[in-house]
């Protein structure tokens, strides 16, 4: 599993809904003894659009726990550590390369960093995270 996928699943991505995950009750035996009926509409599960992952809130609440001041909206080292995952050049460089970092940023870390973030905010949004669009400027 890619650091990418561990932000993600760190973030709540790819959880279903404790009502979905639960499968309808089989009926009972003396049920089976009645006429079948067509189940109502009601209770047929509707198949639902992918529900969006609140990003912005859960880093917030993470933010406001953590006793350090963490800046996740404009750093990606403050974002990974928030995510309790390791900030180090190395981890940001692997997760850099990971996102297909263009190669003439990966030699100047300030430049790889302030990619690497917008990178971060924007696959997260394209995997249903809600991240403002200012997020990504």
């Amino acid at each position: 599993m890619g650091l990418f996928s561990t932000i993600m699943d760190k973030l709540g991505f790819g959880e279903k809904p404790a009502q979905a995950a639960t499968p309808p009750a089989p009926p009972s035996a003396s049920a089976t003894t009645t006429a079948p009926t067509a189940p109502s509409a009601a209770a047929q599960p509707r198949p639902t659009a992918m529900s969006a992952v609140d990003v912005v809130g859960k880093l917030d609440s993470l933010a406001a726990k953590n006793s350090q001041k963490l800046n996740w909206k404009t750093s990606i080292v403050d974002l990974m550590k928030l995510l309790g995952l390791d900030s180090s050049l190395n981890a940001r460089k692997e997760l850099a390369t990971e996102l297909g970092c263009p190669a003439d940023k990966m030699g100047d870390s300030a430049q790889m960093n302030m990619w690497l973030h917008k990178a971060v905010l924007q696959k997260l949004a394209a995997n249903g995270g809600n991240i403002p669009k200012e997020l990504f400027n």
